[in-house]
């Protein structure tokens, strides 16, 4: 339980930190954590954000740093979790009456250290090519 609470935990505070990031790029936040309050759950869009008339669906994954033996944050982002995020753009876009305007799937990936309290965010772009 301690465990999955520590997680809930890094994982505000990576999408925080994603939040600080993007505005500091230029970026507006539209949302976070989107969600169909409707029907069965389609799944979540961490930060839904706005740049020179872009909707941006942003997946942030944080890891703590532990060196070499830390896996990629990104590495977390998989198939399903890309077709779920598909359906709840789609959900948004709809919902929000924006189904003509540009959008991109982009994903954050930030590697934090405890120690330092510092961390790295690696920002890819359009993750659907």
């Amino acid at each position: 339980m301690a465990k999955s609470t520590d997680k809930m935990i890094l994982g505000a505070w990576g999408e925080k930190l994603g939040c600080q990031y993007l505005c500091a790029k230029g970026y507006a936040i539209l949302g976070t954590n989107y969600k169909n309050p409707f029907g069965y759950r389609l799944g979540e869009i961490d930060i839904i954000a706005e740049k020179e008339k872009t909707i941006v669906f942003v997946e942030v994954k944080t890891r703590l740093d532990r060196g070499r033996e830390t896996p990629l944050p990104e590495q977390n982002i998989t198939r399903d979790k890309l077709a779920k995020l598909v359906r709840i753009a789609a959900h948004y876009l709809r919902q929000e009456k924006k189904e003509r305007q540009a959008y991109r799937f982009d994903a954050l990936a930030i590697l934090v250290n405890i120690e330092t309290k510092e961390a790295k965010i690696r920002h890819l772009e359009s993750i659907f090519l």
